[in-house]
């Protein structure tokens, strides 16, 4: 056995991951797919979450992400109240030269093999159209276009919930849910970030903005020439008088570098897991910075995935998206009671839910 089995093999076996009810290596050596589907739990349901398609270093990395991931799906679906548990998977490669048809009716036909055990749906590498291809192996494949029986792009509500959770943020720390005239960094201007920087503008706020990708820097610009531009994530947390700071691209951004620098008075974003390790959480704390957990603000699209299941209707979803805002405000509350951070909090009311459901 290699070292890199071995590692594998620990990192879906250590403990302090979770214990996860499943995980499922697949290949395809026609196709070149390599994926984990990773099933947290089914305590609420059958586990819901994307499919990231991602160049990860090595099959380590891929595992470990997928992990984490699913574990978060757990989370994140209990808060938005959803019958269903968290799943996650990941497709091992670039999508710019990896992805093809082929690839993904083989996916598909993984996701079919698990029986409804795991619904999938988009995340970062793949999309609307991935998952119409996806869907001709099997039922359980969500984030679909219009034409095809889905609801389309499920970013303008996690864009939504994002900002039904500044609004709260704003509420639990200047006593009024508007972000106007409040300066606004937003990291990652993509799929859902581009969405919330309009919800941003249009309630008065004074929004930054940081992109790797020129063009979707771009798209913002070329519409709202007001909006600022820094080079780089590193310069956006650093930005003077920034008052809420918003990771909207992958995770990690929450870690031993950049709290000790972060000047905004508030963390609240998009991207899944954005605290690197824990214990970080404490330091945000420490700092008496406000951090509004990842997995309950950007639950949007998770629930307007689960609601095409049962037949969309987007007022339905935006209904329940904007309970993100009381869902946020009972979070910071929990905390001052309980005297934790809000990532404490959030996880002490999901694990009670999650709880109660395998007791039942």
């Amino acid at each position: 056995m290699t070292d890199a089995t071995d590692g594998v093999l620990h990192t879906l076996f250590r403990s302090e991951q979770g214990g996860h009810e499943q995980v499922v290596l697949c290949q395809d050596r026609a196709s070149g797919l390599k994926a984990v589907i990773a099933i947290h739990s089914t305590a609420l349901g059958p586990a819901l979450g994307g499919t990231r398609f991602y160049p990860y270093a090595n099959e380590e990395e891929a595992v470990a992400d997928a992990l984490n991931l699913a574990r978060g799906m757990s989370y994140k679906n209990a808060m938005a109240g959803l019958d269903h548990g968290g799943g996650k998977a990941v497709i091992i490669g670039d999508p710019e030269t990896l992805k093809s048809e082929e690839l993904l009716l083989a996916y598909g036909r993984f996701v079919n093999s698990l029986g409804g055990r795991y619904v999938t749906a988009c995340d970062v590498g793949t999309y609307v159209v991935d998952m119409d291809v996806v869907a001709r192996e099997t039922r359980w494949a969500t984030g679909r276009s219009p034409e095809n029986g889905g609801a389309g792009d499920s970013s303008v509500l996690t864009a939504f919930g994002v900002f039904q959770g500044m609004r709260a943020s704003a509420q639990h720390l200047w006593g009024d849910p508007t972000l106007r005239d409040r300066k606004v960094g937003v990291a990652g201007v993509g799929k859902v970030g581009h969405h919330l920087v309009e919800h941003l503008l249009a309630d008065g706020a004074q929004v930054v903005i940081t992109d790797v990708r020129e063009e979707s820097v771009r798209r913002i610009t070329d519409r709202h020439p007001n909006v600022t531009v820094v080079a780089d994530t590193e310069a956006l947390i650093r930005v003077e008088g920034l008052d809420i700071y918003a990771p909207c691209a992958l995770g990690g951004a929450l870690n031993d570098d950049s709290v000790p620098v972060l000047t905004a008075k508030v963390v609240c974003g998009a991207a899944n897991n954005q605290l690197a390790h824990p214990g970080v959480e404490k330091d945000l704390a420490d700092r008496g910075i406000l951090y509004a957990p990842d997995y309950v603000v950007n639950a949007g699209g998770v629930i307007q995935v689960a609601d095409e299941l049962r037949g969309f209707d987007f007022d339905r979803c935006k209904a329940q998206a904007a309970k993100i805002f009381d869902t946020t405000l009972a979070i910071f509350a929990r905390a001052k009671t309980d005297g934790i951070p809000p990532a404490a909090a959030a996880d002490r009311i999901a694990e009670q839910r999650m709880a109660e459901a395998r007791r039942s």
